[in-house]
């Protein structure tokens, strides 16, 4: 015990010091110099030769324009510690005073020093960068690496070569250190996917663009293909990207990883033709029977989307010899989760949809898998408005899965259910928490249901217009497009509470949109953007009527004129990325 008394009481000097290190950073963060200088003189008399407190303490005579004061204590303190890094403050302390002739005699002091000893560049080269002295810095690298071939900043120098205008500079010489060290690939991207979502990315863009195409041409190195294939994918080009990946297994027929993400991407964007092209591609190449059972997957779905109902008994056909190919076992879930789902919402047949799912939970299934089996088996419940059996199957999995995104993808359906149950008290429990939720998905659905429960709550304490919107709601989640529309429409029509209009009205144009009546789709639209510009929903009504005129009518002024109402007017609007995009798209802004 005495032993380990004498070891805390050591430790206490080291705690304290670091503690008014601390306290004295945070009065020079909050712009309190005269406090920070005082603990900092305490700190230097403790420990006179760390660097670090000497710099701060520099700063902050800087930051009161102590400049002597500051010239003082750096000459003192680099007769007793020799380090060149003290030589860039001395100069940069002349440089705040506009003396640039002394600032620079100072800084080729330092850059002396590293050529004769290379091991000061590290401090020497990160004290010029953070004084915003990006030609110093690079001088100083350059130095080291002529008395040193061992050492190599070839990505800090790329860098300070961005910052100093050259970016097509910056871009070769990072593709070339991505290059010659491969398995620091990730941090180069990184690096370059922050210049491509700048705000005005097209020039950097394009030079990228050009110089990979260059690198892919001249050494036929299928690196390079990969990095193309990566940077189509930043611009969500998908069809070039799978171009480039098309390319790369016809080299290396090995794995088809990269393309089926690019698949699933390109799926999510909604870019159908170029998804069903990479699908194809891996029906045509593998003998892999995941592989084509997901494809065949992922293609059904579409196909399901915009389907008919004439082709409704076809696409079963297609389910049912595809389990028949590849077996009812835990690999084919995916495909008896899609024909369950097709039972039960498409073709009216609830109860084989719950046979199909109840057997599925029969076989060995790990806890996500039975997870999305009860999903699917709660919301054909809810289809049959068995609502509180759903409710019981959605919280099953709140508990099994309480932390995971899938669990509160669980919580969000439960209020969705009770929602559409009509007990709007009970919903509005649940969405208020879920509107945090760390899923921005999740957390954006939550907060525009919480809101359309609470404006319709404040005008309308009954609630009436509430319900019969919940009720037409419904209609449409249970795949019921025409009576959900005859149900909107009547609320249009006959019922008056003002927070309901326009959220109706963009229910009404959703429809007609996916039914392909543009024309009609448009006029509800233009009638939330006219009446109802200070709503919550106009940044939809936009965003909505934008695409219809840009991927189905080929209007692409109307579209431009509308994608640019959300980047100025609906910053804050979850669309805006897209819409931004999108605009830059029909500018011209992305190379072909």
């Amino acid at each position: 015990m005495k032993k380990i008394i004498i070891y805390i009481l050591s430790l206490l000097p080291a705690l304290i010091y670091a503690q008014n290190q601390q306290l004295a950073n945070n009065y020079f963060e909050k712009g309190e110099f005269e406090k920070a200088l005082v603990i900092y003189e305490q700190l230097a008399q403790k420990q006179p030769t760390n660097t670090f407190i000497v710099q701060r303490m520099v700063a902050t005579y800087q930051q009161l324009e102590q400049y002597n004061e500051a010239e003082q204590l750096l000459q003192k303190k680099l007769k007793r510690i020799k380090r060149p890094v003290l030589l860039v403050e001395l100069g940069y302390n002349h440089q705040l005073q506009n003396d640039t002739l002394q600032a620079r005699n100072y800084y080729t002091q330092a850059l002396d020093a590293i050529a004769e000893n290379p091991g000061y560049v590290y401090s020497v080269a990160n004290t010029f960068e953070k004084k915003v002295l990006p030609k110093e810095a690079l001088q100083a690298y350059e130095k080291a690496m002529s008395i040193n071939e061992n050492m190599n900043f070839d990505y800090q120098m790329a860098l300070l070569q961005g910052q100093l205008g050259n970016m097509e500079l910056m871009i070769d010489n990072l593709l070339n250190y991505a290059y010659k060290n491969q398995q620091n690939l990730p941090i180069v991207q990184n690096q370059l996917s922050r210049f491509m979502n700048e705000e005005s990315p097209e020039t950097f863009n394009n030079a990228l663009r050009k110089t990979l195409l260059i690198k892919t041409q001249k050494t036929q190195d299928i690196f390079w293909n990969h990095f193309l294939s990566w940077f189509f994918v930043q611009q969500r080009d998908y069809r070039k990207a799978f171009m480039q990946e098309r390319a790369i297994y016809k080299r290396e027929p090995t794995s088809f990883n990269n393309i089926v993400a690019l698949a699933r991407l390109a799926i999510e964007e909604d870019e159908t033709e170029t998804a069903r092209d990479i699908l194809n591609f891996i029906l045509e190449n593998t003998e892999d029977p995941n592989l084509q059972m997901q494809a065949h997957t992922y293609l059904l779905k579409m196909d399901i989307a915009v389907a008919p109902k004439k082709e409704y008994t076809a696409i079963k056909k297609r389910i049912d010899d595809l389990l028949a190919q590849f077996g009812v076992s835990p690999y084919s879930l995916d495909l008896q989760l899609l024909k369950a789902d097709f039972d039960a919402f498409y073709l009216q047949t609830p109860n084989e949809g719950i046979a199909t799912l109840n057997n599925a939970l029969k076989l060995q299934l790990n806890k996500y898998q039975v997870a999305n089996v009860k999903m699917k088996l709660s919301d054909i419940l809810l289809l049959e408005e068995k609502f509180n059996q759903a409710i019981i199957y959605y919280a099953q999995i709140e508990e099994d899965l309480k932390n995971d995104a899938v669990g509160h993808q669980a919580s969000l359906k439960v209020a969705k259910s009770t929602y559409f149950k009509g007990d709007f008290e009970w919903a509005q429990k649940q969405l208020k928490v879920l509107k945090s939720s760390s899923s921005q998905l999740i957390a954006n659905d939550a907060l525009e249901l919480f809101l359309l429960i609470t404006d319709n709550t404040v005008e309308d304490s009954t609630q009436t217009a509430l319900k019969k919107f919940a009720r037409a709601d419904f209609k449409l989640y249970q795949n019921k497009k025409t009576e959900a529309l005859d149900a909107f429409k009547a609320i249009i029509a006959t019922d008056k509470t003002e927070s309901i209009q326009d959220i109706t009205l963009l229910r009404i144009g959703n429809i007609y949109q996916t039914q392909g009546k543009y024309t009609l789709a448009l006029e509800h639209y233009k009638q939330i953007i006219d009446n109802y510009a200070d709503g919550v929903y106009i940044d939809e009504a936009l965003f909505f009527s934008a695409e219809i005129y840009s991927k189905k009518l080929n209007d692409t002024e109307k579209a431009k004129a509308l994608y640019e109402k959300v980047l100025f007017e609906h910053q804050d609007s979850i669309y805006f990325v897209e819409a931004r995009k999108q605009f830059r798209k029909l500018r011209g802004d992305t190379a072909s």
